[in-house]
């Protein structure tokens, strides 16, 4: 995704919290009173907090391994400082930050001293997620970034940066305010009130929480109580089902969830209802009884939204979940169908030797029947990993067969900007948790 060109009001500049809106009137003031010189005014579509541990990147300078700046992208400097830290820690080499490898991280940094745990390659900007959200208009955006060490309190730096090709009819720039504050997780922690204060009244607000969600935890509260939509990246979870019980709390408590990671499914929910468009096979439906998924091993959320979406779109009910592991961490999910038939789902993690950015991305499905007669056998799979393993399940029926082609910019600040532009929850994506909600709860009934 390409960066959109940014003119600077003013710098990064360090003052106290409670001078932070004295000093962005004084940006404004300023500009005001310039004459000879384009003007400029603060965009009003909405305000926005993200919350930006990017813990990787930070752990990863503090133990020697990074020295870009820290900006919270994945990028090539990460990903080669991630597969340094792999090989040095005797972790399978995979350039990306999973579970082992983050808590092998955390692990290593817990046992420096203080003073070791300081770095100096801080973006002062904040991070470059204000770029790709800065084409939406946003009149504030707040960033929060806790940090590592000592309890300090919380540091602040405002900013103003504009989109260079967005300007109004009469040639004034239209800006966005960029507020970050620093400080432990406790010190944020004690001004969730200053920052819900920060958000414009009037406008929409949005809050991306680029971590786990923390329902015990006080800022995740006061920030999804105070927003209108909280947004969050389940690609991100690195235990998924715990995680996405939260959600479901959070849906039943009427607060507007939106999951990134959800987006990444369209490809594969739209060619799947393709399939089915043909009337002979819109009528044997109802006879599936047989689920495969396969998803990149590391995180089956995907896997799990794909299912929930399917189950609740042809009322299966969960009755019983089973894990058997393996090579492939096998799951297996029993429904009832609405017709009374029984189905079964099975989920595969597939280890993979070159994995794309986003860990648990679907690989391969297949939809078939236990009645050879129904004309329903459909296998869906990457284009990137082939169909191979779904075709040599075998079956006497014939099966339609496609390739998906993922969207062509899977990352989350991309996903973002379009999440920005939808008004309105999503109710196919909120029955769909419902359904891995009722999967999770038999799980945890054993």
């Amino acid at each position: 995704m390409t960066t959109t060109p940014l003119v600077t009001l003013q710098q990064p500049k360090d003052i106290s919290v409670s001078e932070i809106e004295a000093e962005l009137s004084q940006i404004w003031h300023s500009q005001n009173s310039e004459k000879g010189t384009p003007g400029a005014v603060r965009a009003s579509t909405f305000s926005m907090v993200v919350y930006e541990p990017e813990e990787f990147q930070r752990l990863l300078a503090v133990l020697g391994f990074y020295k870009e700046a820290i900006d919270g992208v994945n990028g090539s400097a990460t990903k080669e400082a991630v597969r340094s830290a792999q090989k040095a820690y005797g972790l399978r080499l995979t350039g990306r930050v999973d579970t082992e490898t983050l808590a092998r991280l955390r692990k290593e940094a817990a046992e420096l001293p203080p003073e070791q745990l300081k770095y100096s390659n801080m973006d002062n900007r904040g991070y470059s997620i204000s770029e790709a959200i800065a084409v939406q208009n946003p009149c504030r955006i707040v960033t929060l970034c806790p940090e590592f060490g000592k309890d300090e309190g919380v540091t602040a730096q405002v900013s103003a940066y504009c989109p260079i090709e967005k300007t109004t009819s009469g040639g004034s720039l239209i800006c966005c305010e960029y507020i970050t504050l620093r400080g432990t997780k406790d010190a944020l922690n004690r001004v969730g009130n200053t920052v819900t204060s920060l958000m414009i009244p009037g406008l929409p607000k949005f809050v991306w929480w680029k971590a786990t969600p923390n329902l015990e935890q006080e800022l995740f509260n006061q920030l999804k109580d105070s927003c209108n939509c909280i947004i969050l990246d389940s690609s991100f979870f690195s235990d998924p089902e715990s995680e996405f019980l939260k959600i479901q709390q959070l849906i039943e408590a009427d607060t507007y969830v939106a999951d990134l990671n959800w987006h990444r499914l369209s490809a594969w929910q739209e060619l799947t209802a393709a399939a089915f468009d043909p009337p002979e096979r819109r009528s044997s439906l109802g006879e599936i009884d047989r689920i495969s998924i396969d998803y990149e091993k590391g995180n089956a959320a995907q896997a799990l939204m794909y299912l929930g979406w399917f189950a609740s779109r042809l009322e299966w009910e969960p009755v019983s979940y089973q894990e058997t592991g393996g090579d492939y961490d096998l799951k297996h999910i029993y429904f009832k169908g609405s017709n009374g038939i029984d189905i079964e789902a099975e989920l595969a993690a597939i280890p993979t030797a070159d994995a794309g950015e986003i860990i648990g991305d679907l690989t391969g499905l297949r939809l078939s029947s236990t009645n050879l007669n129904a004309d329903c056998c459909t296998i869906l799979c990457s284009e990137t990993t082939g169909c191979m393993r779904m075709e040599a399940g075998g079956s006497a029926q014939s099966c339609r067969t496609e390739q998906v082609t993922a969207t062509s910019d899977q990352k989350a600040e991309f996903l973002l900007s379009q999440q920005l532009q939808r008004w309105g929850r999503d109710p196919l994506y909120e029955e769909s948790m419902a359904v891995i909600a009722q999967i999770l709860e038999l799980k945890k009934r054993g």
